[in-house]
């Protein structure tokens, strides 16, 4: 059975009794054999949770150690047989001290007591049985690690707690975690002490929660008075792809003792994955209003960096009243009102063609006119018409001759405008397009500065959705019009109708698909039959579609590189950049067979 890479973990919070070790270890019992059913791999369990956390001074009594210690040998044989590691909190007497100690439990044998305090490692005859004690002790279920502190670099991070409840004191915690599973790229299991702690002074909420890198991927509702079992599974191999690409490198420490544990539970991840994959990882719902005016606010400080530097008197911008124009403009417009310019030294030309229909042509229009920029219109008809009789080219074969002549003459128009007016071309095509090689070369690809270069085509629509909502009131309703309209490049004629016929999404697949396929790829390290069980998780479409629309991905990824390696300059605004000027570095020559064959 293939794991893909995840293993399934749990944070369990029992209802306990205050020094009443024998009811709290039937709890535990309890939650763990909750877990066996869930085939959970690791399950951890608050600090203290064979005793509860308040007993006071009645840890110093040995009845209560001793009973402690009993409820341990306990939940050893419980787990005995299965592959499910426990990690459970008893104090332990040791060197005229009680020490509150995490005990790790796997198949009846206790392998390792950690304290909650530093300590060279050493032998300890405990619960009937020799085990290792000390602070510096790593642990290995199959490929994942786990330890308790994150400076050891394993995968898992893991918190047992026995923390009270302040105000704030969630918000505080929720910070910690998702920093530090950011930070350290790693996963994060925090299990607090909940109902049936004493209120003597403090109340427990019994907070648990699963984080992975700097996302919360399950949590409990706090002060329940009943037990609680949260379960997610945890990628391990995206934390270590993530590392690997990380800069710093540092994420491990040989100083840590390595045990074995044996291979995790046999989970069946196909069957359900306890974990919620994002179909849209560039444009997520729960912080798309962040992000968009983060991007927005990248992508116009960078062009009028570039603006200024150069002292250029224009901004010269194809406007084909599709998205990836529109968005440029809005950027250019903003930029130019960051600068004190007038948007009058904002050039957009209207080049309409075979396929321009009347729609994009008047939203185009509109959008110019509203924002006050100067607009030209220049038919390219006439100038390829000729161009198709310069080389011989039948202007009824709808080839990629006929589409490619179209979109290098806009281009050259574009360039001549600029040296006209001492300014520059502001490029418009967006990350999928670079990704998939969905432009002329020589012909849209090329500008004197890619403004929409690190932003995916799914993300577009949302910015200038956003920006009409928030920056542009008054073009509003043609700029929602504009990102309602299908995405076409309208190299070839309209229909009977005057409607679009050249749907770019019918012949190169589904933008949010293939925008899903880039994040995976390029920004996770996924292989091609892990990003395939995961679009299958996020998505409806049928198992062939998805194929199909990967293997065109794939195929397009690698053969179109050449046109990435020589990009103009464009700003990265997220975690995935194709620059070739380091964020991401691939020969022309790759071959993708390796790829297309793993998902055959």
């Amino acid at each position: 059975m293939k794991n893909n890479g995840f293993i399934r973990v749990a944070a369990a919070v029992p209802t306990v009794r205050v020094a009443d070790t024998r009811y709290n270890t039937e709890e535990i019992c309890r939650l763990t054999s909750e877990a066996f059913k869930e085939e959970v791999s690791l399950v951890v369990f608050p600090e203290l949770s064979v005793t509860g956390a308040t007993c006071g001074d009645i840890f110093r009594h040995s009845l209560l150690l001793k009973g402690a210690e009993e409820g341990i040998m306990a939940i050893a044989e419980h787990t005995r047989g299965t592959s499910t590691t426990v990690i459970a909190g008893a104090p332990v007497g040791f060197d005229g001290k009680v020490i509150s100690c995490s005990i790790v439990i796997r198949d009846g044998e206790i392998m390792g007591i950690v304290p909650d305090m530093p300590q060279a490692i050493c032998t300890l005859k405990y619960a009937g049985q020799e085990c290792l004690m000390g602070s510096d002790m790593l642990f290995a279920i199959g490929d994942a690690t786990f330890a308790f502190s994150s400076e050891a670099g394993a995968h898992i991070v893991v918190h047992p707690s026995a923390e009270n409840e302040l105000i704030m004191t969630d918000r505080r915690r929720r910070l910690v975690l998702e920093s530090e599973s950011l930070c350290k790229i790693s996963a994060c299991i925090h299990a607090g002490a909940g109902f049936g702690e004493s209120t003597t002074d403090y109340v427990h909420a019994g907070a648990a929660s699963i984080w992975e890198t700097g996302e919360c991927l399950a949590e409990n509702e706090r002060f329940q008075v009943k037990s609680s079992l949260v379960i997610a599974d945890v990628d391990i191999e995206k934390i270590e792809n993530l590392r690997r690409a990380d800069s710093t490198g540092c994420h491990g420490c040989d100083a840590y003792t390595k045990i074995e544990l044996g291979s995790p539970c046999e989970t069946d991840f196909e069957a359900e994955l306890k974990r919620h994959v994002e179909p849209h990882p560039f444009a997520p719902a729960h912080d798309l209003d962040q992000r968009c005016r983060e991007i927005l606010d990248i992508q116009t400080a960078g062009l009028a960096t570039r603006l200024h530097h150069i002292q250029c008197k224009t901004a010269v911008i194809g406007i084909s009243g599709g998205l990836d124009s529109t968005l440029a403009l809005l950027v250019a417009a903003m930029a130019f009102d960051k600068l004190g310019w007038d948007r009058k030294r904002i050039i957009g030309v209207t080049m309409p063609g075979y396929g321009t229909t009347s729609r994009t042509k008047n939203n185009a229009s509109e959008l110019m006119d509203s924002l006050g920029i100067t607009s030209r219109e220049i038919s390219i008809k006439d100038a390829c018409d000729q161009h198709f009789k310069d080389i011989g080219h039948n202007p009824a074969d709808h080839d990629v001759t006929y589409e490619n002549s179209q979109a290098r003459e806009r281009t050259q128009i574009l360039m001549d405008i600029a040296n006209q007016t001492w300014g520059m071309v502001i490029g418009t095509g967006d990350l999928s397009e670079l990704a998939l090689g969905w432009a002329t070369y020589n012909g849209d690809h090329m500008s004197m500065y890619g403004v929409n270069a690190g932003v995916p085509k799914t993300l577009v629509r949302s910015l200038v959705i956003w920006a009409a909502e928030n920056r542009f009131p008054a073009e509003r309703q043609v700029l929602l019009d504009i990102a309602d309209t299908p995405i076409s490049p309208e190299l070839l004629p309209a229909n009977e109708k005057g409607e679009i016929q050249q749907v770019t999404e019918d012949l190169v697949g589904p933008y949010e698909l293939h925008d899903f396929f880039i994040y995976n790829f390029v920004r996770l390290g996924y292989s091609p039959d892990k990003i395939f069980f995961l679009a299958k998780k996020a998505f409806s479409y049928d198992d062939d579609t998805i194929k199909k629309w990967l293997k065109t991905f794939l195929r397009r990824f690698f053969n179109q590189q050449f046109k990435r390696s020589c990009l103009p300059d464009g700003p990265a605004v997220g975690s995935v950049s194709l620059s070739p000027r380091g964020a991401w570095n691939m020969p022309s020559d790759a071959s993708s067979a390796l790829f297309q064959d793993i998902i055959l």
